[in-house]
C-alpha cells in the first residue's frame, strides 16, 4: 500500500486529546468529518487493552470514511486491529523488523531528525520518510532543535530522489502549514492545532482549503 496523496496527516494524540478534552476517538471522528484522510493514533502511556480497543473503533470508523489508520511506534497492535501501517522513531523497531511483523504490503513510515538520518532512512524499507520538529513544538519532547525550513528542502530532495513521500512535522500551523509544503514536503503532520480552537473538524477543513490553494 502507499501512502495516500493528501497534505494533511491528523495526529490522534491520547495526552493532547485528553488535555484539552477530548476522548480520542471522537477527536478522530471529527478529523474525519472534516475530510483528513491519513489518521495517526499515538498514545505513548496507554495500555495495550486501550490502545488496541481505541484502534479498533478508529479504524472502523476510518474504513467507513475512506481513510487510513497508521498506528505510532506499536507494530504488534497495528497487526491486530489490521491497521493500515505504523509509524516508528529512531529509537523503535527498525523498519525491516517492522516489516516482519505488519507484513509487506503495510506502510511504514520513519521519523528523522538530522539529514544524516535522512540518508539513512531512505535506504530502509519505508513507505515514507518524516522530517521534524519543522518549528519548536510542546506537544512532543524529541530531544532535537527546531529543524526550520532549510532542512525539510534537504530532506524532499533526498526523499524525491528514492521516490518516498516526505511528511514534515512539529509546531505546524495553519498559517504556516503551506510554506512547509511551497520548501518541499509532501504533506504537514499536525497535533496541537488541530485541537486549538476547540472545532477540529472546521480545522481540518481549513488546512485541506488552504493547502489545496
Amino acid at each position: 500500500m502507499t501512502l495516500p496523496n493528501t497534505p494533511l496527516h491528523a495526529i490522534c494524540d491520547a495526552d493532547a486529546c485528553e488535555r484539552a478534552g477530548w476522548r480520542l476517538v471522537d477527536f478522530a471522528s471529527a478529523c474525519l468529518c472534516g475530510g483528513a484522510r491519513i489518521l495517526q493514533i499515538r498514545a505513548k502511556a496507554a495500555s495495550g487493552r486501550w490502545f488496541l480497543e481505541t484502534t479498533l473503533m478508529v479504524g472502523e470508523r476510518a474504513r467507513q470514511a475512506g481513510a487510513i489508520v497508521l498506528v505510532n511506534d506499536r507494530s504488534d497492535i497495528a497487526r491486530l486491529a489490521a491497521a493500515d501501517g505504523v509509524h516508528v522513531g529512531q529509537d523503535d523497531l527498525a523498519p525491516k523488523d517492522v516489516r516482519l511483523v505488519v507484513g509487506p504490503a503495510a506502510i511504514v513510515g520513519l521519523s528523522t531528525h538530522t539529514i544524516d538520518q535522512v540518508d539513512a532512512a531512505v535506504m530502509e524499507p519505508v513507505s515514507y520518510v518524516a522530517i521534524g520538529p519543522v518549528y519548536g513544538t510542546a506537544t512532543k519532547a524529541t530531544g532535537y532543535e527546531a529543524v526550520g525550513l532549510e532542512r525539510v528542502r534537504a530532506a524532499a530532495e533526498r526523499a524525491a530522489a528514492r521516490s518516498l513521500p516526505l511528511v514534515a512535522i512539529g509546531g505546524i500551523t495553519l498559517e504556516h502549514a503551506a510554506d512547509v509544503l511551497e520548501a518541499g514536503a509532501n504533506s504537514v503532520a499536525v497535533i496541537g492545532d488541530l485541537l486549538k480552537t476547540g472545532d477540529p473538524e472546521a480545522r481540518v477543513r481549513a488546512y485541506l482549503d488552504r493547502l489545496a490553494s
